[in-house]
């Protein structure tokens, strides 16, 4: 079933534990992610984010597959759009029917965040879609010139909730995007996790999720976090898969593909302790 992040994420803090945001790239990772939850009997979100979008896969191609595996599912989904870079492809993706939707102004001043986002959340209300902001930055490991991490700050994360109206914030706290150098496992800084956590009662996010340290993520899960970004690892494990069957044809490679990044979403499954709802 369809549905957008509100309930799952009251869930998820009630009970301690997250639910990962696995990011698609085609119809098959789509379908792949969605028959996990459906084998586990676990709500999923689904994500696509506004830089992987292109002549591979469109905003209105990800709505139109999404929506129809999301709501044959027989489990909850959620379909995001991640690091949305303008409150423009944000009122398109909630118009397509996205469920929720990531606006990143993160890199503005707090006040242009605020506003920005503050513009998303009301468009989005009206048609019951949830939106996620992002408060502090999380950098990228990818060959980008996005170095700098920006550690949220308690305050400023109580302060940013309760001005824009945002319905999940995603914080920094130690993790980045991508593959992190000499697959060194980042330090998580869980008291400013915990500080966050006691300053605002909005979900938090976890971005950067792929390796950094399943007990890292497992604290995480069970001390304040309620929803985990994970892309890179999946798509790291569906390249292991292919190495080791060594497809001989198109069929046998998509099959490698696919029990890659089931196999790793189902262990990042047991990882967060996610539970049926």
């Amino acid at each position: 079933m369809l549905v957008n992040s509100k309930a799952l994420f009251k869930k998820a803090q009630e009970g301690h534990y997250a639910i990962p945001s696995a990011n698609v790239l085609d119809m098959e990772s789509i379908k792949a992610h969605v028959g996990v939850a459906e084998e586990l009997g676990l709500p999923l979100i689904i994500g696509v984010a506004e830089g992987h979008l292109g002549p591979n896969m469109s905003l209105e191609d990800v709505a139109l597959i999404g929506r129809k595996y999301a709501e044959e599912a027989s489990v909850p989904v959620v379909l995001h759009l991640d690091h949305g870079m303008s409150i423009e492809t944000c009122k398109k993706a909630i118009d397509l029917g996205f469920t929720s939707v990531m606006i990143d102004a993160s890199m503005k001043s707090f006040e242009e965040n605020v506003a920005i986002t503050k513009e998303v959340v009301e468009y989005a209300k009206a048609k019951d879609v949830s939106v996620e902001a992002e408060i502090g930055h999380v950098a990228s490991n990818f060959d980008t010139n996005d170095t700098e991490a920006l550690y949220t700050q308690p305050e400023e994360a109580k302060r940013f909730a309760e001005e824009s109206g945002c319905d999940s914030l995603a914080i920094s706290i130690g993790t980045a995007h991508g593959v992190y150098k000499a697959k060194a496992i980042p330090e998580i800084s869980f008291d400013s996790l915990h500080a966050i956590h006691a300053a605002t009662n909005v979900p938090l996010v976890l971005h950067g999720g792929s390796g950094s340290g399943d007990d890292n993520l497992n604290r995480c899960a069970k001390e304040g976090i309620s929803k985990v970004n994970i892309y890179t690892d999946l798509y790291l494990a569906a390249m292991d898969s292919v190495a080791k069957a060594e497809p001989k044809d198109y069929l046998s490679l998509l099959a490698a593909v696919k029990e890659g990044t089931q196999s790793c979403l189902k262990h990042y499954y047991e990882i967060f302790e996610t539970k049926q709802v």
